[in-house]
């Protein structure tokens, strides 16, 4: 008789992987490191563990926009105050910090739940095109044939 086996967390192993955000439409590329960070992309996936491989995002500042969300996208957050709405327009967060908006990206499109956070550690992003995790070696990830 056959047993039903659960993944363990000792039992995960972590890719590395490196992705060049230079012309790349933004909500596409969120997708699939939404994906990959989760771990969907393993045939061991499991919902209740972080079994996702680790993501590094480099050129975040190339990143390229459909239609007019260049000048018309705004984001907004609210303090919980009365009167503390505050509005920041897609070119102010990139003069400010690029890697925001990959982040947030990102953020939004993980399930959620009590994983998020755990989830969007498995991602760092880098605006220019060096990163200080050489160490790990990381492995270019070709988008085009990763579905």
């Amino acid at each position: 008789m056959k047993k039903t086996t659960s993944l363990k967390q000792k039992d995960i192993k972590r890719n590395w992987y490196v992705v060049d955000c230079t012309d790349q439409i933004i909500g596409r590329l969120a997708t699939l490191v939404a994906k990959i960070i989760q771990g969907k992309n393993k045939p061991n996936y499991a919902p209740n563990l972080n079994n996702g491989d680790k993501v590094i995002l480099i050129n975040t500042s190339k990143i390229k926009w459909t239609g007019k969300k260049a000048t018309d996208k705004i984001y907004r957050k609210h303090t919980g105050y009365m009167g503390g709405l505050k509005e920041r327009s897609l070119e102010w967060m990139l003069s400010k910090n690029p890697n925001t908006i990959m982040e947030l990206a990102v953020y939004k499109m993980l399930p959620k739940n009590r994983m998020r956070d755990q989830y969007i550690k498995n991602m760092v992003c880098y605006a220019g095109s060096e990163h200080k995790h050489e160490a790990q070696n990381p492995v270019n990830l070709d988008l085009k044939n990763f579905k």
